[in-house]
């Protein structure tokens, strides 16, 4: 990990690490792979988000440090999950939240960042502490609802987008940056491609069951 922490290419004037460079490359692979809902999604997850966890630690940002390590006891559950519900023919079958799991998953998103914010801050963990929180919950929830199957997911992961590139521009992390904006282009595809996945898994259900 020091190796690929220490050592890097150039980018905007900065020395991007190779860690970051990898770590976030990875990061873009699970979009793309979350689109299509194949079950690499998460073990590419988990080599991201090791490297990462460095990247992120170095930088003092202990929210999106500590993120990394709660993102990967969420892919594994993710995995886990979407193993069990893996339909043979149309891949994972995914679904639209209701409006009570909707208002649940904002009240989790708002009251997380508070309590997580003033923890960060106490411990001095993070020299941003309100946006490295909001992002820090923001991620645990989508991969959390991302791992049960709710396009909702997807929108929570704008809502981190919005925040993180600023986030990441001020921490000098600028290839970081980039592929945060990558990200709130792929997410917006991948909504429109789950809620349409969404809408066919009824029909599809019906299909099968008079099959």
């Amino acid at each position: 990990m020091h190796v690929l922490l220490d050592n890097g290419i150039p980018f905007l004037g900065q020395t991007m690490s190779y860690a970051e460079f990898i770590g976030q490359i990875f990061a873009i692979a699970v979009v793309f792979l979350a689109q299509r809902r194949t079950l690499w999604t998460w073990p590419v997850q988990l080599v991201s988000v090791a490297l990462l966890f460095g990247v992120y630690a170095s930088a003092h940002l202990g929210g999106l440090a500590v993120r990394q390590v709660i993102v990967g006891v969420i892919a594994i559950y993710g995995w886990w999950a979407w193993v069990r519900r893996r339909d043979p023919v149309f891949g994972v079958v995914v679904r639209t939240g209701t409006w009570r799991e909707r208002a649940v998953a904002a009240a989790v998103f708002v009251a997380g960042t508070v309590g997580f914010a003033l923890v960060l801050d106490a411990l001095d963990a993070s020299w941003a502490p309100w946006p490295d929180a909001a992002i820090f919950v923001g991620t645990a929830l989508a991969f959390t609802l991302q791992g049960i199957g709710l396009v909702e997911f997807w929108g929570v992961w704008l809502v981190v987008d919005a925040i993180g590139v600023p986030l990441q521009l001020k921490s000098h992390l600028y290839f970081s940056a980039l592929v945060y904006v990558i990200f709130a282009v792929l997410v917006v595809n991948g909504l429109w491609s789950w809620r349409k996945a969404a809408k066919r898994a009824p029909e599809k259900a019906a299909a099968t069951a008079a099959a």
